[in-house]
């Protein structure tokens, strides 16, 4: 994916959730379409509702959704549908979701495009929704939904809910379909140990931002409280951009609470988790698990796994597939069926087509014999940033003994601190180990553009000029970055474990080293580059890192030896 590639995602649910023919052949209209990725099929018998997700690029994107709309159209007929969430209609809801480059006034621009298309095209009544909604009273799915799919024959004739695009007749075969654009929405839903849905509904009234209606009396029977415009006042629930229903689940013989997370920036998936936890206890109910529905960006899962190793008081600066592992087991994902990250998680599904192709899939010595081979990549670029990234892997080892040490147990979060900080700088170099070899190839590539005509020759004189910058950036990065990661391993060798402290020595060694080579390629990639002031720039600022990062080591190995001669 180019820096400037837009992307959205479409996420349609279609009213069918048992029959895998028809859903295979709805998704087989996705997959035919080139610059789409079908990246997750989910299926539901007892909702009779399956929620697909693609992501690729805006045109693309739209059509595929367009010819999955049209599939569904042909196969679902709704007359005959049943199932334990609301719908109406074959394609129940198709969102646009904006990823990436693009913005959410452009994403509403397709989704109307979209919508008109299905309503001339197909004769399927649309209703616009969310951002996409023309008037605020459409904004909310719930509005344009009343009713489901038995109220049709009578809404869509009135002028209050006449459809937005399409027909304002009944289409008994097809039903509605709401297209929108919103925000990425998680689907998330929490089991409880009961059968019940009044109490699993209970559980969902009490978390939701909507809330449940104020009653006069007993709070479940009383009347309503009604304002002064006639509608019923609601008792705000404890979650903001939360909504919530209970039901009961008979493939699993289990109540859930079924929520939508609309803005996880607002409430975080384990703040969900958590509430339901909190409010099912004070009920006599206990959460057993939770299962997520569709796929979540991989921030949620990292700050989940996060926010439960901070209440065990261990640190989170380890792998991202161990945080992982704490936010499935801490919710219990893998209760009702396996969790799989790289099917779950939207940027390891988008990654897959490249792993096992990067230098940093391979084994250690895969690593070191594709090193000594004849390919002229990964070279000493991509070497100085696994010796930087190795050494400050040292240093958060350091911080992580430390903060699991027996009897340091209220310095845990001192060291915890260290230990994520050292993980981002390990994770920003393990990437560039992969970058520098990619930043060669550029220049390669430029190299072998056409060069017949003088307009070849510039078109590829600039390219190799872009080319060679790049490849100058890259190497820079890595000597700041392995310069300022020493100072996990100063700290860790000052205050760190004691046992460890030549851990930390070796940490700072393997960084000056990643300093020196990342120069070394700084400076014969510079030699290449037409504008010289820059040149000058990045050679200065070189210099002036390698004085620092050679200082620094000084100090820390001073630090060690004297602590070991002790």
């Amino acid at each position: 994916m180019s820096k400037q590639q837009q992307l959205i995602e479409c996420v349609p649910n279609f009213s069918e959730g048992r029959d895998m023919r028809i859903i295979d052949q709805i998704t087989a209209e996705i997959k035919g379409v080139e610059g789409v990725r079908l990246i997750d099929v989910d299926p539901g018998a007892a909702t009779n509702r399956t929620v697909v997700t693609m992501v690729g690029t805006p045109e693309e994107v739209c059509e595929a959704a367009f010819r999955a709309v049209r599939k569904a159209a042909e196969l679902i007929d709704m007359s005959k549908h049943h199932g334990a969430h609301p719908r109406f209609g074959a394609t129940d809801v198709c969102p646009l979701v904006p990823v990436a480059n693009i913005t959410m006034e452009e994403t509403v621009e397709l989704a109307r495009k979209l919508a008109k298309r299905i309503g001339e095209e197909l004769g399927i009544s649309v209703y616009c929704y969310e951002n996409a909604a023309f008037t605020p009273q459409r904004r909310n799915l719930a509005a344009c939904r009343a009713g489901e799919y038995e109220a049709l024959p009578n809404r869509v004739t009135t002028q209050e809910w006449k459809p937005d695009f399409g027909p304002a007749s009944f289409n008994a075969k097809s039903g509605a379909t709401a297209v929108g654009a919103r925000n990425f929405l998680v689907a998330y839903n929490v089991n409880l140990n009961t059968t019940s849905t009044r109490r699993a509904n209970a559980i969902a009234f009490d978390i939701r931002e909507k809330g449940r209606p104020k009653r006069e009396g007993n709070p479940v029977t009383g009347k309503k409280v009604l304002d002064e415009k006639g509608k019923p006042v609601m008792i705000p629930g404890s979650l903001k951009a939360c909504k919530a229903i209970g039901w009961y689940i008979e493939e699993f013989g289990i109540a859930q609470v079924s929520i939508n997370l609309t803005d996880i920036s607002i409430t975080p998936l384990h703040v969900a988790f958590e509430e339901c936890v909190k409010k099912a206890d004070a009920r006599g109910v206990r959460v057993t698990g939770s299962e997520l529905v569709g796929v979540v960006p991989l921030k949620a899962m990292l700050d989940a796994g996060r926010y439960f190793l901070a209440k065990q008081e261990r640190s989170a600066g380890i792998a991202d597939e161990e945080i992982i592992k704490i936010a499935v087991k801490s919710m219990g994902l893998d209760e009702l069926y396996p969790f799989d990250p790289r099917k779950k998680i939207i940027e390891y599904i988008l990654e897959d087509e490249k792993v096992g192709k990067r230098l940093i899939d391979k084994t250690l010595e895969g690593f070191i014999e594709e090193t000594a081979s004849e390919s002229p990549a990964p070279g000493g670029g991509s070497i100085s940033a696994a010796m930087g990234a190795m050494g400050v892997a040292l240093g958060t080892m350091v911080a992580n003994l430390s903060a699991h040490k027996p009897g340091w147990d209220d310095r845990w979060k001192e060291f915890a601190d260290w230990a994520e900080k050292g993980k981002g700088y390990q994770d920003r170099l393990t990437h560039l180990i992969d970058e520098d070899t990619n930043a060669f190839n550029r220049i390669m590539d430029a190299l072998g553009l056409p060069k017949g005509s003088d307009a070849e020759k510039n078109a590829r004189h600039e390219a190799i000029q872009a080319a060679t910058l790049y490849a100058i950036e890259v190497p820079f990065s890595v000597m700041k970055l392995c310069h300022e990661s020493m100072v996990v391993m100063r700290a860790m060798a000052e205050h760190g474990n004691p046992n460890s402290v030549t851990d930390a020595g070796v940490g700072a060694l393997a960084a000056l080293a990643g300093v020196k080579g990342a120069f070394l390629n700084v400076k014969i990639n510079a030699a290449g580059l037409d504008d010289k002031a820059k040149v000058a720039e990045f050679i200065a600022q070189g210099n002036e890192i390698l004085a620092k990062a050679t200082k620094l080591e000084a100090e820390i190995l001073a630090i060690v030896e004297g602590k070991i001669s002790k």
